[in-house]
């Protein structure tokens, strides 16, 4: 955020955010002098502060501010793309506690069955520049296909396919880039991108062909690409580079794909 556009805001509200206690916990820590700004100790929880620029100290603990955090994780198969679940493990699951008081949350879904890029952050607007339906933010897939791919599919894909529920699909950019054959037949492996996100899209594309996935990845969303150096199950905070992709302070627009 740049310093024209910043706000201030209360001490124990940022101290709240970033998880140092409750406000009543604040309230009798800043009276015990524990917290110090700018040098001085505190006297008032309520006291304006602006966390980018003024030095605050929890403790002798620095603060180190951050209102979104930006998270690539490899999502791996078994793990639901959610922020709770009853019965599975979920994509929070997998990261440290330190990133929770954040509260971030998957930036679209990937089914259960499905690995690949998933962004977690806690930033509601670039989520929406990445989910709304009139953006038409590409999504690239790789897969596993049993059966032979041929240019056929590719030029129905071209056109867009009808869903088991009628709906036809934007147009997509199908690629064969190998046909293994096997004892129990062929299996084509294809790179996929699609420009919406129905339920299930990829999957059911290929079985209004008459065909089945058999394993699915996502390896891109707009200019943003998973790290293939990042192992299934791990994450990582999103690079400079990575941010500027997806259009942060002093940067291009939101993923943008015309580049």
């Amino acid at each position: 955020m740049s310093a024209k556009g910043r706000t201030t805001q209360r001490l124990d509200k940022v101290l709240s955010n970033m998880g140092y206690g409750s406000r009543a916990e604040l309230k009798k820590l800043v009276k015990q002098g524990g917290v110090v700004v700018n040098g001085l100790p505190a006297k008032d929880p309520g006291m304006h502060v602006d966390p980018y620029r003024d030095v605050i100290e929890v403790e002798g603990e620095k603060l180190l501010y951050r209102e979104f955090i930006y998270i690539m994780l490899h999502k791996p198969p078994g793990v639901v793309s959610a922020t709770e679940d009853s019965r599975d493990r979920t994509v929070l699951d997998l990261l440290d506690k330190s990133y929770l008081i954040y509260e971030p949350f998957p930036v679209g879904r990937l089914d259960k069955d499905t690995e690949g890029l998933l962004l977690l952050t806690n930033d509601g607007k670039l989520a929406h520049e990445l989910l709304s339906p009139r953006k038409h933010v590409p999504k690239t897939y790789e897969a596993d296909v049993a059966g032979r791919v041929t240019e056929s599919e590719v030029r129905l894909f071209s056109e867009g396919v009808t869903l088991d529920d009628g709906y036809v699909t934007l147009p997509a950019e199908l690629t064969i880039l190998s046909v293994e054959e096997r004892d129990d037949g062929p299996l084509s492996k294809i790179s996929l991108t699609i420009h919406e996100g129905k339920f299930h899209q990829v999957k059911r594309m290929f079985e209004a062909v008459g065909q089945k996935v058999v394993y699915l990845k996502r390896v891109r969303m707009g200019e943003l690409m998973l790290d293939e150096s990042l192992p299934i199950g791990s994450y990582r905070e999103l690079t400079e580079d990575e941010l500027a992709i997806l259009g942060k302070p002093g940067a291009m627009d939101p993923l943008d794909n015309k580049k």
